[in-house]
């Protein structure tokens, strides 16, 4: 398929996930770290002289009203634009997994759509779109590396050094909601510092979300129990039942049945950083 658009959707490693607090709303506070990966989605971005927003889904079915095409329709609300656009799918991150391909396609979508209809918008103004999209893709649009605090709203750009990592998805996915309404789940992590971060970053703290996960995913144990048995030191990721683990340049990868397992590398910045004006 030649589109005038092809660009990568990243997705991300959450270093580890601290829940530090909960506010009176209900909404969890949060300490993490966000690490962009070369595990990417394509989308593909072709111009329509009407207003017509269309998908095409080139590998996984996706459904019929999801953040792709939200991102696309609030863009084009926004600006008022009288363009359409045509968007093929070559979707490859796993869903449920906690490694933000969702909202990544969201923000890519959004980078994308904002050269492609000539919007000029800047940064900032994406950004408020994304944010009534998904609490994850004003990181993905902001395109750095970052310590992340809050709801997820605060975000400091850190710098990480390069490292290979494997990543196994069991079949099982999770839902975010099921984890953060638990009663099991740990609310009072001691906070943490990015000083404290910054001297072990690929070892430091754990995954708050991740005995919950284990109880209600038992795929997410045997990821785990998989880590352990070849020396690694795995943890979940986010929120879904994806493990990760740094691996040396020497590791085979071999495989398990059931599982996707994935070589990655961390990336320093968004393949579409500086698509928008700051």
């Amino acid at each position: 398929m030649k589109s005038l658009f092809d660009v990568p959707a990243p997705a991300k490693l959450n270093l580890f996930l601290h829940i530090v607090g909960r506010r009176s709303d209900g909404y969890h506070l949060l300490e993490s770290a966000f690490m962009l990966i070369d595990w990417c989605d394509t989308l593909h971005f072709d111009l329509r002289a009407n207003r017509a927003i269309s998908r095409e889904d080139l590998t996984t079915p996706l459904p019929a009203d999801d953040l792709i095409v939200r991102a696309a329709r609030a863009l084009q609300t926004l600006s008022g634009t009288p363009h359409g656009v045509h968007i093929g799918i070559a979707k490859h991150i796993p869903e449920q997994a906690g490694l933000g391909g969702g909202s990544s396609d969201a923000a890519s979508t959004l980078l994308a759509l904002n050269r492609l209809w000539g919007l000029g918008l800047s940064l900032a103004q994406l950004q408020q779109v994304g944010l009534q999209l998904g609490a994850d893709v004003p990181f993905f649009l902001n395109g750095h590396n970052a310590w992340v605090s809050g709801i997820g709203e605060q975000m400091t750009p850190i710098t990480l050094p390069p490292a290979r990592f494997v990543v196994l998805k069991p079949g099982d996915g999770l839902q975010t909601a099921r984890i953060f309404s638990h009663p099991a789940l740990n609310r009072d992590t001691k906070t943490a510092t990015i000083l404290d971060f910054a001297a072990d970053a690929f070892d430091f703290g754990r995954n708050d979300l991740q005995p919950v996960a284990e109880l209600l995913c038992p795929s997410v144990t045997q990821a785990l129990s998989w880590c352990g048995a070849h020396g690694l030191n795995g943890r979940m990721t986010g929120s879904g039942s994806a493990v990760f683990a740094r691996i040396e340049e020497d590791f085979e990868m071999g495989n398990k049945a059931g599982f996707l397992i994935k070589e990655c590398r961390n990336l320093a910045v968004h393949p579409l950083q500086g698509w928008a004006a700051q």
